[in-house]
């Protein structure tokens, strides 16, 4: 399929994420707010753009990756935004996490102009994102997701279209549950295995071949054990998350305690100054709070 694309957003994910629709072969409009973050693209044959509307007035699809609602509205509904430039039957995709009503909201407003929307935020950090092995999760009408679909396939390994405008929000929220409540747990059995005399090393090594194995065990577990918390997924992205979240499950008269605990634990480290640590040092409240080193 040869269809113009463009990328708007090339930090730690959309960095990676555009390099590999360029080594797919596919011609590439990009655009960061930072010109130092354009150039590895650039270098791979990417043309540098002035804005997002630039970027829209060239490509056919739009990837979005940036870091909240706020900024997708800027990019997109801005004074140059992309609904500055796209055209009728153009894509805009947004690979971002943001709220599932945002994301309704926005495809209403590209609606206007004829244009198209998914919202497919993913799962996989900054790993999945170099080696192209992605979780993708779509909302949108099913046709535009089949035309999208093969760019997918160059950023991604596992691809849902989970339903209609919003759905794929609604899919990553869950994910971001599912990872929160994860790591916390991974976190308290670790400093229980500590605290009651055992080897926490071995505790996860026999732990990662029964039915508690799990990416978050084998992956932050280590992270946990090494002290090692350099970023992968930041706690204060992870924070934003549990924040959608959790307002959502208000407005839904919801009550999710384990994901509430959690968001509370995150927020303690924005409190600490250890917001641009990965999310795994929530080791470090639960240790805290059990007077655990």
């Amino acid at each position: 399929m040869t269809m113009k694309l463009g990328f708007v957003g090339l930090g730690i994910m959309g960095r990676p994420m555009a390099l590999n629709l360029r080594k797919a072969g596919h011609v590439l409009w990009v655009y960061g707010r930072r010109a130092a973050t354009m150039k590895p693209l650039a270098d791979a044959g990417a043309a540098m753009c002035s804005s997002p509307k630039d970027v829209a007035a060239n490509a056919d699809v739009v990837f979005i990756c940036v870091s909240d609602t706020p900024d997708v509205e800027q990019v997109i509904l801005g004074d140059d935004g992309l609904i500055h430039g796209v055209r009728p039957g153009s894509v805009v995709v947004d690979m971002s996490t943001i709220s599932p009503a945002a994301a309704r909201a926005f495809a209403s407003e590209l609606g206007k102009r004829g244009a198209d929307m998914l919202d497919a935020p993913v799962s996989g950090g900054e790993v999945g994102a170099i080696n192209a092995t992605l979780s993708i999760m779509v909302g949108g009408q099913p046709d535009v997701f089949a035309r999208v679909k093969p760019f997918f396939d160059a950023m991604g390994k596992n691809i849902v279209h989970v339903g209609d405008h919003g759905a794929g929000q609604v899919a990553k929220a869950c994910n971001q549950v599912v990872a929160a409540v994860t790591i916390e747990a991974v976190a308290e059995a670790l400093t229980f295995a500590r605290r009651s005399g055992v080897d926490p090393a071995k505790v996860r090594a026999a732990l990662l071949g029964g039915f508690a194995g799990s990416k978050i065990l084998e992956a932050h577990g280590q992270r946990m054990l090494d002290n090692d918390f350099k970023p992968g997924f930041k706690v204060k992205l992870h924070q934003k998350d549990l924040k959608i979240v959790m307002d959502d499950a208000r407005k839904l008269g919801l009550t999710l305690p384990c994901a509430a605990l959690v968001a509370q634990h995150l927020n303690a480290l924005m409190d600490s100054g250890d917001g641009d640590l990965d999310s795994a040092a929530i080791v470090k409240v639960v240790e805290r709070l059990s007077g655990t080193r």
